[in-house]
Formats: structure tokens, C-alpha cells, sequence
């Protein structure tokens, strides 16, 4: 059985880490910009900006923790009836 909780925080670190330091880099070089354009598309009040990187960072943990621990919920329920 995984920890959910565990998971969860784990990967909204590294994805709102991913996010905030990809942000970052291309406000000062430009790199990654399609993907942080279609990355601010579905994530409203995103910009690639200094702030932007910021806002960034929130919704990607959100997304991330969230996403991850519905994900180990349903593979522990699976696990648990398979069994």
C-alpha cells in the first residue's frame, strides 16, 4: 500500500518547483515558452513572468498533490480488492 499523503506533497514539490524554475529561466531567455503558453492556458492568471512563476508554483502543486493523491487512492482501493 502507498502513502497518498506522502505522494501527494512529494510530487506538488517537484512539479510547482519545475514550473516556478521553468518560468523563471524563460523570462530571462525564452526557453520553454510554448509549453508554459499552453501551460497558462488552462491555469487562469498565468503569465510568464516573475509574478506569473509565483502563481505559477501554486497551482502547480494543487494540481499536482491533488492529481497524485486521487491517483494512489484508486491504485490502493484497486490494490486492496485485487488482492
Amino acid at each position: 500500500m502507498l502513502n497518498a499523503k506522502a505522494l501527494a506533497l512529494s510530487a506538488g514539490i517537484v512539479w510547482s518547483l519545475t514550473i516556478f524554475i521553468t518560468t523563471i529561466i524563460s523570462v530571462a531567455t525564452g526557453f520553454g515558452k510554448a509549453f508554459l503558453e499552453a501551460y497558462g492556458s488552462i491555469h487562469p492568471g498565468y503569465i510568464i513572468t516573475v509574478a506569473g512563476a509565483f502563481i505559477g508554483l501554486v497551482y502547480a502543486f494543487i494540481c499536482a498533490a491533488v492529481g497524485i493523491y486521487i491517483l494512489i487512492w484508486l491504485y490502493n482501493k484497486f490494490e486492496k480488492k485485487f488482492k
